[in-house]
């Protein structure tokens, strides 16, 4: 059985693919978030920086939790069944 071929392989790559994204796309609004908050220092903040500052950090927050706690579950599933040899010569 080759990696495209076994369901539980497919999904958990599938999930990779997406906590890839999840990870871009929250790190991206933190990134945001701090150059909000480095242009506010310096030329003032306003209340659409400052709800923009908040809002990239509550969402990018919410999308990076879950996609960190995933990634370290896909991981943990491809070691262990590269420990026990589960893995198809592929996937190694």
């Amino acid at each position: 059985m080759t990696g495209e071929d076994d369901p539980v392989l497919v999904r958990r790559a599938k999930v990779a693919r997406l906590v890839e994204l999840g990870q871009r796309t929250g790190y991206g609004l933190f990134g945001l978030a701090i150059a909000g908050f480095v242009w506010g220092w310096v030329q003032g903040y306003t209340d659409t920086l400052t709800t923009l500052i908040v809002a990239a950090l509550l969402v990018g927050s919410a999308i990076l939790a879950p996609a960190i706690v995933f990634g370290y579950a896909v991981k943990a599933a491809d070691r262990e069944d590269r420990e026990q040899g589960r893995l198809p010569p592929d996937r190694e």
